[in-house]
C-alpha cells in the first residue's frame, strides 16, 4: 500500500475585520504600571494620562491600540 500526498496551495488576503467593534485604546503609565482601561476611542485613554500625570507627576506614557483583522482565500487562478 503507497501513500501519497497531495498538496495545495492558495493565496490569502488579509483585511480590517469590521464585522465587530472598532479599535480599541488603552494608555498605560511607563512609570508605575497603571492603565486606564479599554474604550472604543481614544479620547478616554488620553483624558486619563492627563489626570494621572496631574495626580502623580508621571509624564511617559504607552498609547496600546488593538485592531482586528480577517483573513480570507483570494479566489481567481493560482
Amino acid at each position: 500500500m503507497t501513500t501519497r500526498e497531495v498538496w495545495r496551495y492558495a493565496n490569502w488576503a488579509l483585511s480590517t475585520d469590521t464585522s465587530g467593534s472598532g479599535p480599541i485604546y488603552v494608555a498605560e503609565c511607563t512609570s508605575c504600571g497603571e492603565s486606564s482601561g479599554a474604550a472604543d476611542d481614544k479620547e478616554g485613554p488620553e483624558t486619563w494620562c492627563l489626570k494621572h500625570a496631574g495626580g502623580t507627576g508621571h509624564t511617559g506614557f504607552r498609547s496600546v491600540i488593538t485592531s482586528f483583522f480577517r483573513a480570507s482565500l483570494v479566489e481567481g487562478p493560482r
